[in-house]
């Protein structure tokens, strides 16, 4: 169904009015951890309200391996600098706004310190709302709308770099390349795949690059055939072709382009970091995308697949299950900052983390309004491998506003 940006906003706030009933109805997390002195020995309680079964399942699901791992390691060392350990209490949304505020609402009541929303703008905000409401701090996994945290309040975070970033870097890299026309695609059912296009084009034009032609698409529909014609039909044919689509949509669209001729190359954002991509086989072949960072068995990551593998018996298989370990270590340098259990320290500790060590390089919000600071990669896809082309870190004077 075909959603204007109004219609979603007024449904996620008349979503957040109605759990905000059910938020009153179960209590205020209030009393989360103010009884408890500063510096002294207390349990950081932490809600997952996290899209377990559905269309976002392919970043919740590896996020929640990802965190685990480190909640695990934290508590067999006696707690975050000895004395915070973690309690989480996980829900699944089914990656759905409704029930990520039903669900955020739940969570709230157990009296928890910090909140994980899921990998998406949408539910996130309808999630972050209610813990704005609660002055709770909220972080999503990986939502990367720049929007998120000035829909939500100043408890709402992000795990990821912003759209607007990560259009820049493909904008450039496109420029590199020679690219001068470009034909993008998107969707209105999402803020994630309705401007990323729109801030693609306002970077690559920038760049002296045109925009010859845009695509609407509606997210899980059954196929492309009708606009893989339109590419088809274009005269003279664009240079490179830019979609945020993510599963199913992405798979859907390559495979109807590429059934039709049509070898344009093709830049997609951090929706494609899975092994559904990289198990396209040949089509998907010189696909570059953006993301947070290359998954690598060897390197900086070598430590961290295997601790993963001794835990899950398998190697992490998208960059989510290490962005969720991040997201940990995010929280525990709050933690370790505030010397507090006390939801509002933890979230005045996160607004000002500099420099985090994460797998994937440093991690700051400092001066990014509330979105991570981190390294974008650009990643192209070779014999169904990622293959690391660049690690980028924007000019925050180059990219679009949000």
């Amino acid at each position: 169904m075909n959603t204007s940006k109004h219609q979603r906003v007024m449904g996620v706030l008349a979503v957040t009015a109605a759990a905000s009933l059910l938020l009153a109805a179960c209590g205020s997390s209030d009393s989360a951890s103010n009884d408890v002195p500063d510096g002294a020995p207390c349990t950081v309680k932490v809600g997952v309200a996290t899209g377990q079964t559905g269309g976002l399942a392919y970043v919740d699901v590896p996020s929640l391996e990802g965190f685990d791992l480190w909640k695990d390691e934290v508590n067999a060392a006696g707690g975050i600098d000895g004395k915070y350990t973690i309690e989480t209490f996980v829900k699944d949304t089914r990656s759905d706004a409704a029930q990520s505020a039903t669900v955020a609402a739940e969570l709230l009541g157990e009296g928890i310190s910090f909140l994980i929303t899921p990998g998406d703008a949408d539910p996130s905000i309808a999630a972050g709302q209610l813990a704005q409401e609660a002055q709770v701090p909220a972080m999503s996994w990986f939502g990367s709308a720049p929007i998120l945290p000035a829909a939500v309040g100043d408890f709402m975070f992000s795990n990821a770099f912003g759209d607007n970033a990560q259009a820049r870097v493909l904008a450039d890299y496109a420029t590199e390349q020679g690219y001068a026309t470009a034909y993008t695609l998107g969707s209105p059912d999402s803020a994630y795949t309705s401007n990323l296009p729109k801030y693609f084009a306002v970077a690559f034009e920038s760049n002296g690059g045109s925009i010859v032609g845009e695509g609407t698409f509606t997210i899980g529909q059954p196929n492309f055939n009708v606009i893989a014609d339109q590419i088809k039909a274009l005269s003279p044919q664009p240079d490179v072709i830019m979609t945020p689509a993510y599963e199913p949509d992405f798979p859907t669209f390559l495979k109807a382009i590429r059934g039709a001729g049509i070898e344009i190359p093709v830049l997609g954002t951090d929706g494609i970091d899975s092994p559904t991509t990289l198990a396209l086989g040949p089509i998907a072949d010189g696909v570059v995308y953006t993301t947070a960072g290359v998954l690598a068995p060897e390197g900086p990551q070598a430590a961290y697949f295997e601790k993963f593998n001794a835990k899950y018996g398998k190697d992490p298989e998208a960059i989510f299950a290490v962005t969720g370990y991040e997201l940990g270590l995010i929280l525990e340098a709050a933690v370790t900052e505030a010397q507090s259990c006390d939801p509002v320290a933890i979230k005045d500790a996160v607004t000002n983390l500099e420099g985090v060590q994460g797998i994937t390089g440093t991690i700051s919000f400092k001066g990014g309004d509330r979105m991570a600071i981190r390294e974008i990669a650009l990643i192209k896809v070779v014999n169904g491998k990622r293959e690391l082309v660049a690690l980028v870190s924007p000019d925050p004077s180059r990219v679009p506003p949000a």
